[in-house]
């Protein structure tokens, strides 16, 4: 069993940042008119600026399928380039294809002479490190001596005023049903554009710092969950869902099938209580304690949600005080799969840490609760 390194990591964010008072100028007013959740939203979530691969007249400047590689291509240097890469695995929430796959269009794109194995995984916020874990499994067992693993979104895509206009010209009275206007339209001022890649090896660095992976930890709760975040599809009064090949091509804008939409109730209930759940099961399977960490890198949707992590992790006898936590939501944005690579991008080249720390990622997937915690050692 061979050591696993990420020994470099790199970012690319399309256009120029968006601020929360430009955000309709992209994404565009529902039937002219102004957001009744816009202001409640970003109110909580404490995101000041994020970016989103559109112009104002609501032209795509680039795919998400550009923004991987292009971030994929920030990670070679002098050392390493595509020709030496054994393997490419990349996550999305936001597929621009039912098939190929996006890790295959991702290979397509990057080019280059060699014959490359492509992997990709489909779903929400966990994807990325679903990616690093098979990645990290395929070098640990020797079967790769370096790999790349890649979180990407374009959810501006699903976000936009079109979207949602041929559902609401069916209801008139949406002004006094203003939950369900927030549900269609809660994360859309939640979500933003942009791609993180890693670099995986089986030896550290010489010239520059790099992360030992000591290991990786994926659970799922849809056994006993419904479904939270969704798109191409219905949700039922009974929980159950409809996809959009249940619905005729009319109902297909009507119905708002291809917006991303989340139910709000269920997120605030569960997605903190369960993702502490795990934690707990995980200090006992690898005999973790709040003292050995030195960096806490949780992924959050919402500052809003911070305080009551602190809260749960008081509880648990499990406390990170907040100068251990390192979070960049309200610069960057939430872009789902790609913000933990993000968060270890940014703390990499920070100058902060010092060898012999060790990293805590947090990463929760509302879409039907999933969760992922890893941990690092800087080397």
């Amino acid at each position: 069993m061979k050591p696993v390194y990420i020994t470099k990591a790199a970012v690319f964010f399309p256009n120029e940042p968006v601020a929360n008072e430009d955000m309709e100028s992209y994404l565009g007013m529902i039937n002219g008119k102004p957001s009744l959740a816009r202001r409640i939203v970003l109110g909580k979530n404490g995101i000041k600026n994020r970016y989103y691969a559109l112009d104002k007249a609501g032209n795509v400047t680039h795919t998400n399928v550009q923004i991987a590689a292009n971030a994929i291509r920030n990670l070679w240097d002098e050392e390493v380039g595509l020709n030496d890469i054994d393997l490419i695995a990349c996550g999305t929430s936001s597929p621009e294809q039912l098939l190929p796959s996006h890790g295959a269009m991702v290979r397509g794109e990057l080019g280059g002479e060699r014959n490359i194995e492509a992997a990709s995984f489909s779903g929400a916020c966990c994807t990325s490190i679903q990616a690093m874990r098979y990645a990290y499994m395929s070098i640990l067992s020797g079967s790769a001596n370096n790999a790349v693993c890649c979180g990407s979104e374009r959810m501006s895509a699903w976000m936009t005023a079109s979207y949602f206009e041929k559902e609401t010209e069916l209801f008139s009275q949406i002004e006094k049903r203003p939950m369900l206007a927030f549900e269609k339209e809660f994360l859309r001022w939640m979500l933003s554009d942009g791609g993180a890649a890693l670099l995986l090896q089986n030896q550290p660095r010489d010239n520059a710092l790099s992360l030992h992976i000591d290991w990786i930890e994926i659970t799922s709760y849809a056994h006993k969950m419904e479904t939270c975040m969704y798109a191409g599809s219905e949700k039922r009064e009974d929980g159950s869902i409809d996809g959009w090949t249940m619905f005729p091509e009319t109902e297909w804008l009507t119905k708002s099938l291809f917006s991303i939409k989340q139910d709000t109730r269920l997120l605030g209930e569960n997605i903190i209580p369960l993702g502490l759940s795990f934690l707990m099961e995980l200090t006992q399977k690898r005999k973790l304690k709040a003292a050995d960490i030195d960096w806490f890198l949780p992924h959050l949707s919402s500052v809003f949600f911070k305080e009551q992590i602190m809260s749960e992790l008081r509880k648990n006898d499990f406390f990170i005080p907040e100068e251990k936590w390192f979070i960049n939501l309200s610069t960057i944005g939430n872009i789902g799969s790609a913000s933990p690579f993000a968060m270890v991008e940014e703390l990499l080249l920070s100058g902060k840490l010092k060898k012999g720390e060790k990293l805590l990622l947090m990463i929760p997937e509302s879409a039907r609760f999933s969760y992922s915690y890893c941990m690092l050692t800087v080397c």
